[in-house]
C-alpha cells in the first residue's frame, strides 16, 4: 500500500534501536510524553525572582515542538482531565468537545460525523476542515471532512481517555498537516496509575447497557502496560424500535522505559455501530426573524428518528450495477485496526521523537434524509395525480389506506435513503522531530527540526434509493405506496425509486490516494520574561485515482429502467433506477505544495501574568470535496485553477492568561481570514468564498475548598467577505454562525459525594446563508451525583439535556415554509443513565 508497511517496518526498527544509543534522560509523561524543558526547568523562577517560590506549572504539549508552560506559550490552549470527563457519564466525544473553550460544535448527528469548527471559520459542510482530529499525536485521518465519514466516527470516549488538548490557531498550523484553525488531541492513558477499573452503566429512560474497563500495571522495574476499552448494546437515545448501539472497542500498550527515553508501541481495535440521525419534522411558523419552532403530532424531534424495524432494507444497484439489499440499520458501522510505536531519545543533546502508525479503516455507513413532505392528499396528489390515494406497504396496517390524520399528523414524505460503503479509510503517518535547548544570550533557544509523512485512502461508494413513509415516531415508520385514480401503483412496496428519486447524480465512486511529505522546523528564544519563536512547514502532496458517476458529465448517464425484483416487468419505481457510469471513469491526478508560518512573542510580567501576541497563516488542501465539482477536470485529472488545491486560513490573535491561588483567566482577541471551496448540504453545484471573522475568547477556572468552577465565552462576529461563484453572498453572515457560545461548569467535591453540572449556551443564528430565517438560540444542562459508598465502590447517576430543550442545530428551509412543513436536526432529548464502578 504505497510503501506503508516498508516504513512502518522502518520506524519500528529505528525505535528500538534508539534505546543503545540513548543518553541518559528519563521519561516524563504529561499529555504527550514531550517537553521543550523538563517540569523543573518551566517551574524555575524568572530571571532576577531567584528567591521567589516555583510556581504550579500546567504542561501543554499539543501542536508545538514540546511541552511548555502555558504561561510561556503565545498561543490559546485548553485541556480536559480524563477522571473530570468521566464524571458525567459515558458520552460522544461531541459531548465532551462541546464543554472546551473557543469550540463551535453542532451535534445531533450521532456518535460521529458530528461538525466541528472555531474561531468564525465557515462550517459550510459536514465534519470538521480546519481543525484536525489527532489520537496520541498523530491524525485518525488525514482530512477530517470527508465526505460521509467524518474523524470523530473513529473516537471514542471511554475509561482509555486520559486527557484532550486542544490548540486553537497558532502553531496548530505547522506542527500539523491540514489543520489551520487549531488541533483536538484525544490522549490514551498509559499505565502509569495502576490498578483495574469495572464499570456497569444502563439507561434510566432509554435502553442502554455498557461496560468499560481498564487495567494498569508494572511488567517490571521500567516496564509498565495498560488495557481498557468498553462494550455496549441497546436501542440507543431516540425511539427506534431496534437495537441502535451495538459494539466496542479495546485499546492497549506498553511502555518500556530507558536510561536516555522510552519506546511505547500501541494498538486499538474498533467495532461499533451507531444510529445516524438526521433533519426531521418540524412545524415552523411565525415570520423569518421570529420563526416560531414545534413538534408536529405524533413525532418529537427530540427523542423520535425515521428509523424503525418497519423500513427497509436500501434495494438499489450495487458498484457493479447488480441489484442489492443492505440493512437500513447500518447507521455508522465502524471497524478501525491500528498499530503504532512511539518513542522517544537522547543523542548528542538532542531530543528524538518518532512516532508511527498504521490503521485499517472502514465501514458502512447509512443515513435517511428528507426531500419532501405535505398531507396525505397533497403528497399523493404530487405522485399519483388527481384522485391518487396512498395504502401502507410496511409494518401492521399494511395494505390498509392512509387515513388523512394519520398518526395525528396527516403527513407523508419522501425521504432518500444512502448507504457509502468505505471500503478504505487506511492511512499511515509518520512524525519524526529532533529539537535541542542551546545555552545563548543568557536565555534558551529551543530549535526544532522535523519530518512528517502520510498517505490516506479514500475508497468509497455511494448508493441510494428513495422511500415513501409516514410521519411516525416512537419507532413506528411504516413504507407507504401511492396508487393513481385507476388503482396503478406509483411506488413499488414503498419505494419510489431504486436511486435518488428522479435524480442518477450522486451515486459515486471514490478511489483516490493522498500522499504528503512536509518536512517543517520551529525556534524559540525565552530569556527572562520574554519568549519569541517562529515555525515554518512546507507541505506536498500527490493525489491520483479514479473517479465514476454521472455526475461527472460528459455523456455519463446514470438513471434508466431495470427489473430490480426480476418479474419480467418495470413497475413506476423501476423506470427509476441509478447506475453507474463504469465505462466512463474519470482520473485524478495532480500535485499541491503550500508554506505555512507562524510567529509569536509572550512576555511575561510577573509569576501568574502574561500577555501574548501572534500571526499565523496555514492552509488545508483539497481534498475530496472538490472532487466531482468544475474545479477538477473530469478528462485530466488535474485542478483547473491552481488556486483551487488548498484553501488559505489567515489568524491574527493576541491576549493574556492570569493563574493564581486556584484563579486562571485566558482572554484571547482575534482576527481571522478563511477561503473556502466547498459543498453545501448536497448540493450539485460547489462553492468559493472568502470569510472574515473578528472575535473574542475567554476561559476561566475558579476552586476554593470543594467549589470549582470552569467556564468560557466565545464572541464571534463573522460574514462572506467574498462570494467567488455569482456574488449572492458577498456580505451576508455565514449560516449556523451563533454571536455567542457559553459554558460554565460548576462542581462540588465532598471526597465521598460529588455533583456538578455542565451548563452549554448557543445564541441564535440564520439557517441558510440568505439570512432570512432565524435559527433560535438555546441552553442544556448536563448533570452528576457522584457517591462511594465504599473505599472502591462508586455509584453516579449522569443526565444529558436534563431539561429536556428543544436544541436545533440545522434547519433545512431558507425560510419560513407555506405549508408550516420543515426540516430540522436538533440534539437529543433527555437521557438520564446509573453507573456502578468498581476499582482495586
Amino acid at each position: 500500500m504505497r510503501l506503508r508497511t516498508t516504513l512502518l517496518l522502518f520506524a519500528a526498527t529505528g525505535a528500538l534501536a534508539a534505546p543503545a544509543v540513548a543518553a541518559k534522560a528519563g521519561e516524563r509523561e504529561t499529555a504527550a510524553d514531550s517537553t521543550e524543558e523538563s517540569a523543573e526547568e518551566a517551574a524555575a523562577p524568572q530571571a532576577g525572582d531567584a528567591s521567589a517560590a516555583k510556581p504550579p506549572v500546567e504542561i501543554f504539549s499539543t501542536g508545538m515542538a514540546k511541552g511548555r508552560d502555558r504561561l510561556d506559550s503565545a498561543t490559546s490552549t485548553s485541556a480536559l482531565k480524563g477522571d473530570d470527563i468521566q464524571r458525567f457519564g459515558p458520552r460522544p466525544l461531541s459531548e465532551v468537545l462541546r464543554t472546551m473553550a473557543g469550540l463551535r460544535v453542532a451535534s445531533g448527528i450521532g456518535e460521529g460525523n458530528n461538525n466541528y469548527t472555531v474561531r468564525g471559520l465557515p462550517l459550510a459542510a459536514g465534519g470538521s476542515k480546519y481543525m484536525q482530529f489527532q489520537e496520541d499525536g498523530l491524525p485518525v485521518l488525514e482530512f477530517g471532512d470527508i465526505f460521509n465519514v467524518s474523524t470523530d466516527v473513529f473516537l471514542r470516549n471511554d475509561f482509555t481517555v486520559s486527557a484532550i488538548e486542544t490548540i486553537r490557531g497558532g502553531s496548530a498550523s505547522t506542527f500539523a498537516s491540514n489543520s489551520p484553525g487549531g488541533i483536538v488531541n484525544v490522549i490514551s492513558r498509559t499505565g502509569t496509575e495502576t490498578g483495574f477499573r469495572a464499570q456497569l452503566t444502563a439507561g434510566l429512560d432509554f435502553d442502554s447497557k455498557r461496560l468499560d474497563f481498564d487495567y494498569g500495571a508494572k511488567l517490571g522495574e521500567n516496564t509498565r502496560f495498560y488495557v481498557g476499552g468498553f462494550y455496549r448494546s441497546g436501542e440507543g437515545p431516540r425511539d427506534i424500535g431496534i437495537t441502535g448501539w451495538q459494539g466496542g472497542q479495546i485499546k492497549a500498550n506498553i511502555t518500556r522505559e530507558f536510561a536516555g527515553g522510552y519506546v511505547r508501541a500501541y494498538l486499538k481495535y474498533l467495532d461499533d455501530r451507531s444510529p445516524t440521525y438526521a433533519p426531521y419534522f418540524v412545524n415552523i411558523t411565525g415570520t423569518d426573524d421570529k420563526p416560531v419552532y414545534r413538534n408536529f403530532p405524533g413525532f418529537d424531534l427530540r427523542d423520535d428518528a425515521v428509523l424503525s424495524p418497519n423500513l427497509g432494507p436500501i434495494i438499489t444497484l450495487d458498484r457493479n450495477n447488480n441489484p442489492a439489499a443492505y440493512p437500513i440499520n447500518t447507521g455508522q458501522s465502524v471497524k478501525s485496526k491500528s498499530l503504532g510505536i512511539e518513542a522517544q531519545f537522547d543523542v548528542a543533546g538532542w531530543t528524538i521523537t518518532e512516532k508511527a502508525r498504521y490503521a485499517v479503516n472502514g465501514g458502512d455507513f447509512s443515513r435517511t434524509f428528507p426531500n419532501r413532505a405535505d398531507t396525505v392528499a397533497n403528497f399523493a396528489a404530487s405522485i399519483g395525480g388527481a384522485g391518487a390515494t396512498a395504502r401502507y406497504a410496511s409494518g401492521p396496517l399494511t395494505g390498509q389506506l392512509v387515513p388523512t390524520d394519520a398518526n395525528g399528523n396527516g403527513l407523508l414524505a419522501l425521504y432518500f435513503t444512502s448507504f457509502n460503503r468505505a471500503s478504505s479509510l487506511d492511512n499511515f503517518t509518520n512524525d519524526l522531530r529532533a529539537t535541542r535547548v542551546w545555552n545563548v544570550g543568557g536565555g534558551k533557544l529551543t530549535t526544532t527540526a522535523g519530518l512528517y509523512y502520510a498517505a490516506q485512502d479514500i475508497s468509497s461508494t455511494w448508493l441510494h434509493t428513495s422511500q415513501v413513509i409516514d410521519v411516525a415516531g416512537g419507532g413506528r415508520t411504516a413504507m407507504v405506496d401511492i396508487f393513481n385514480s385507476a388503482g396503478v401503483a406509483q411506488t413499488q412496496n414503498g419505494y419510489f425509486a431504486y436511486g435518488r428519486g428522479n435524480s442518477g447524480q450522486f451515486r459515486r465512486i471514490f478511489d483516490v490516494g493522498y500522499d504528503v511529505l512536509a518536512p517543517y522546523g520551529s525556534i524559540n528564544w525565552h530569556v527572562g520574561k520574554l519568549a519569541i519563536g517562529g515555525s515554518l512547514r512546507y507541505d506536498t502532496g500527490k493525489v491520483r485515482g479514479q473517479l465514476f458517476g454521472a455526475d461527472l458529465g460528459g455523456g455519463r448517464v446514470g438513471l434508466g429502467s431495470f427489473d430490480i425484483d426480476r418479474n419480467g416487468t418495470i413497475s413506476r419505481a423501476e423506470q427509476r433506477v441509478a447506475f453507474l457510469p463504469l465505462d466512463r471513469p474519470a482520473p485524478v491526478d495532480y500535485d499541491y505544495s503550500y508554506l505555512s508560518y507562524s510567529v509569536g512573542v509572550n512576555y511575561r510580567f510577573a509569576e501568574p501574568f502574561s500577555v501574548f501576541a501572534r500571526y499565523s497563516r496555514g492552509h488545508r488542501a483539497a481534498a475530496d470535496k472538490v472532487l466531482f465539482t468544475p474545479a477538477v477536470s473530469s478528462v485530466t485529472g488535474a485542478v483547473v485553477n491552481p488556486g483551487d488545491k488548498d484553501d488559505t486560513v489567515i489568524q491574527y490573535e493576541g491576549g493574556f492568561k492570569f493563574r493564581k491561588n486556584g484563579v486562571t483567566v485566558n482572554a484571547t482577541a482575534f482576527h481571522v481570514e478563511a477561503e473556502d471551496q466547498n459543498v453545501l448540504n448536497g448540493a450539485a453545484a460547489s462553492t468559493n468564498r472568502v470569510y472574515e471573522a473578528d472575535g473574542v475568547e475567554l476561559e476561566g477556572t475558579f476552586t476554593r475548598g470543594v467549589f470549582s468552577l470552569t467556564a468560557s465565552a466565545t464572541y464571534t462576529q463573522a460574514k462572506i467577505t467574498e462570494d467567488r461563484i455569482g456574488g449572492v453572498f458577498t456580505g451576508k453572515e455565514p449560516r449556523h454562525q451563533p454571536d455567542w457560545v457559553l459554558v460554565a461548569v460548576p462542581q462540588l467535591d465532598f471526597g465521598k459525594v460529588a455533583l456538578g453540572a455542565n451548563i452549554v449556551t448557543i445564541t441564535g443564528s440564520y439557517a441558510q446563508d440568505v439570512n432570512q430565517l432565524r435559527m433560535p438560540g438555546f441552553t442544556q444542562v448536563g448533570a452528576f451525583l457522584e457517591v462511594q459508598p465504599a473505599e472502591h465502590l462508586r455509584l453516579t447517576v449522569s443526565a444529558q439535556n436534563l431539561f429536556d430543550t428543544l436544541g436545533i442545530y440545522e434547519v433545512n428551509q431558507a425560510t419560513v415554509p407555506a405549508n408550516g412543513i420543515g426540516f430540522a436536526r436538533a440534539a437529543n432529548g433527555r437521557t438520564v443513565q446509573a453507573s456502578l464502578a468498581l476499582s482495586f
